[in-house]
């Protein structure tokens, strides 16, 4: 047996209409008991968790079951302990909730389960509110085809005419459509300056078959579409007034050799976009502008929040950062010989939006930049895009640790030193081909 050193832990099983809970043998006579779901059995769940002595708890994250009885048992004092299903069910035979719950229950009272990471409840409401967004967009998006089938259906080519059916114009042109108007030309007229395509091309594209019932659903999925970014703009301004009771973290004293911050935007103004607004309470609340990174928009600083909080101190350090993220190598090695060699199999919206931040370095000018092409001619695009993310999940996790902006000068040296290895192989294949590297300076 092995020693036990959490004495008063408990392990809990959950499921979606019940829920089986195990403490140590000599704290009931029955350590072992099953609950409903209802709050009201949550509630009795915790208050024999207290009469049996019970101070930590072990539970599985079974989908979002475990959401209401994991804050009931938080509010009651317990230290509660999430842990991955996976690192629990490596053992076969054990296939029955009780045997699961008493399987959770020695785990964790012989401290061989690691805690998942989960941000404070305000964290928490803030992330919810951006998840439910998510499922908004990608709603809306999915009525923006339905519209795009109605006008195929009618033989109107607008949306390979135009890139977006859902801006200015599309939206203008789709209305005026079911507003009663016909006539391509007059259609056309409704186009913004700024679309590329021509008026007579719009036209063209506006001749079809006008039928009912394809107008009828053309409709129906445009009231759909408003009604969905109603509700988005509706989540924005809760999740812009979640983020206001927020504090602002202190900053440490500057340094003189500092450089300071000249992008430096303290109050918006009447000018100030959304986008603008949700960027200044980002930076108020981090302590400094992640966007100033390359990459990193608005909406991935927003995610980044959403998922970790503006806390990185559970951490303890950029490497354990990386590779609660899944972004660092994962060798396998036994015996000194590698096995394995790549990335742990990570679902976390963190890392994606990471990862869509470092593709968007391809075209960058900036030192990112540069190490993203060069990964990729080395390594290959998917490879290239999980090193681009790890250096920026350790640049996000340094700035935020020491509350310092971003400054792309401090990876001058290491483009130097680039450079001049670039510069050695090319004198030295150049010499093996029998020929000499001229600087320019020396030809003038």
């Amino acid at each position: 047996m092995l020693p036990v050193m959490r004495c008063d832990a408990a392990g809990i099983d959950i499921g979606a209409t019940e829920i089986f809970v195990a403490v140590p043998a000599d704290r009931a006579n029955e350590n072992v008991r099953s609950f409903p779901t209802f709050t009201q059995d949550l509630y009795t769940l915790a208050d024999w968790l207290k009469q049996c002595g019970i101070k930590t708890v072990a539970m599985e994250s079974t989908g979002v079951y475990w959401i209401p009885l994991f804050q009931i048992l938080e509010e009651r004092g317990f230290e509660v302990c999430l842990v991955n299903a996976r690192h629990v069910k490596n053992v076969p035979g054990r296939r029955t909730d009780v045997s699961d719950c008493q399987w959770l229950q020695f785990l964790h009272s012989v401290g061989l389960l690691r805690a998942s990471y989960r941000p404070e409840q305000e964290v928490c409401a803030v992330r919810s509110l951006l998840r439910h967004r998510e499922s908004l967009v990608q709603m809306a998006a999915t009525h923006i085809n339905h519209m795009q089938k109605s006008l195929d259906q009618m033989n109107l080519q607008l949306h390979h005419v135009i890139s977006d059916i859902a801006g200015q114009t599309g939206l203008a042109i789709v209305d005026a459509i079911l507003a009663g108007e016909r006539n391509p030309q007059v259609l056309a007229k409704l186009r913004h300056q700024r679309i590329q395509a021509s008026e007579e091309i719009i036209a063209k594209s506006l001749v079809g078959d006008y039928r009912p019932e394809h107008l009828f659903t053309l409709r129906q999925s445009l009231a759909a579409y408003r009604s969905y970014w109603k509700m988005i703009a509706d989540c924005d301004g809760e999740i812009r007034q979640r983020l206001e009771e927020f504090k602002s973290p202190d900053k440490p004293a500057s340094k003189e050799n500092e450089k300071p911050d000249t992008q430096k935007l303290d109050t918006p103004s009447k000018k100030t976009s959304p986008d603008g607004i949700l960027r200044l309470e980002l930076k108020r609340i981090f302590g400094i502008d992640l966007t100033q990174i390359p990459g990193i928009q608005t909406g991935i600083a927003q995610t980044l929040f959403g998922e970790i909080g503006p806390d990185f101190t559970k951490f303890t350090s950029a490497s354990a950062f990386s590779s609660w993220l899944g972004l660092c190598p994962d060798n396998d090695i036994s015996a000194g010989k590698v096995l394995w060699v790549g990335t742990r199999k990570v679902k976390t919206r963190a890392a994606t939006a990471l990862r869509m931040a470092a593709q968007s370095l391809h075209h960058s000018k900036s030192a990112l930049g540069d190490f993203f092409r060069r990964m990729r001619s080395k390594l290959g695009a998917p490879q290239a895009i999980t090193a681009a993310a790890h250096k920026l999940a350790r640049i996000i996790f340094h700035l935020i640790s020491s509350r310092q902006e971003f400054d792309d000068d401090r990876f001058a040296a290491d483009q130097l030193k680039h450079q001049q290895r670039q510069e050695r192989k090319l004198r030295a294949k150049a010499k093996a081909l029998g020929f000499e590297l001229i600087p320019l300076e020396q030809v003038a």
